[in-house]
């Protein structure tokens, strides 16, 4: 039987092994994917340090990375839609059964040398998109804009905000922009983070200590206040801030993910003022992906500023551990088998 690199946590434990497992085999209905690129994602740290949790896994170890993008290696049964050598980005969850499973987390993911996915799981990689970025759509992308596009439903012209302008964040400043957003207001207690969001499109970067932010956010909205605001932060306190300087109906997306409670201060002010707390997850990868790549495509978004650095799989554990850290303040690292 083949064999093939693969980064496998043990869930109990939390240790993650770089190890040598059989190369699966495409059934009925599914495509294996010679991997070309991997994103790390904080959601990975996340797992790793314990701090989530899978739901739907079958047995106590889980090869992980949902971002992922490749080229066809062979085709299971039945399947007509793909051909071997075919580029393609893997949806970040396939629903099975009318429940959403998650991609490195619920099921095997991409950190290794070939994945599984179904068919129906993939979408087709433009010539023209390196496999680095193709990689990590399905996520550090394709969540943000399904937090503004959809969940969100931002329209033109509307002040927005975005605490948390890390790997997430950042691209939710630049596809806001892109969507008519105006003005969008970046908040993150890091300077570098605050820079980054400047070039990548906000109109005003402030410090979520600043204790002047309240007048600011006023001063740059003509007193309405924030119309969307969207917690990349997944922090109480930034939901607290963010609460604090909404417009009269306005919404706040819950992007980043916590297992904190979640709280209004003033409960009489927050209906009176009609105004609303969404949660988000993921996107329709579906319709995500195929927008989001034409729009790459065809020259309205580029995200190549965001491949903070590349290392082999072999050293899965080191990028995990840059991200953890924040070395560099990474946007995404990716692994290349």
């Amino acid at each position: 039987m083949a064999r093939m690199l693969a980064a496998r946590l043990h869930v109990p434990s939390r240790t993650l092994r770089v190890e040598e497992v059989p190369r699966p085999q495409p059934g009925p209905g599914e495509v294996l994917v010679k991997v070309e690129a991997a994103g790390v994602c904080l959601s990975d740290v996340h797992l790793i340090d314990g701090t989530l949790t899978p739901l739907y896994l079958q047995g106590d170890t889980v090869t992980l990375g949902h971002e992922v993008s490749g080229t066809v290696a062979e085709t299971g049964e039945g399947v007509t839609a793909w051909s071997p050598g075919q580029r393609v980005v893997l949806h970040a969850g396939e629903k099975r059964d009318g429940v959403t499973y998650t991609r490195g987390v619920d099921y095997d993911g991409g950190w290794a040398e070939y994945a599984l996915s179904a068919a129906d799981a993939l979408t087709a990689l433009p010539d023209a998109i390196p496999f680095d970025q193709g990689a990590i759509i399905p996520d550090a992308v394709s969540t943000p804009w399904g937090a503004i596009t959809e969940t969100g439903a931002v329209r033109p012209a509307e002040a927005v905000g975005v605490w948390g302008v890390g790997g997430l964040g950042v691209h939710a400043v630049q596809l806001l922009r892109a969507a008519g957003a105006c003005p969008v207001i970046a908040v993150d207690p890091n300077p570098v983070a605050r820079e980054r969001a400047l070039a990548a499109g906000a109109d005003l970067a402030l410090d979520s200590a600043d204790p002047g932010l309240r007048r600011a956010v006023g001063e740059a909205t003509g007193g309405a206040g924030i119309a969307a605001a969207f917690d990349f932060a997944g922090v109480p306190a930034v939901r607290e801030q963010a609460v604090s300087v909404l417009a009269p109906q306005g919404r706040l997306v819950l992007v980043g993910l916590t297992n904190q409670p979640l709280t209004v201060t003033d409960g009489t002010r927050f209906s009176y003022l009609q105004q609303r707390i969404l949660g988000h997850y993921g996107s329709d990868m579906p319709v995500a992906l195929p927008q989001l790549l034409r729009l790459i495509d065809h020259g309205r978004l580029d995200f190549s500023g965001s491949i903070s650095g590349v290392l082999p799989l072999a050293e899965a554990a080191e990028a995990v551990a840059r991200l953890e850290k924040k070395e560099g303040n990474p946007i995404r690292l990716i692994l290349r088998p």
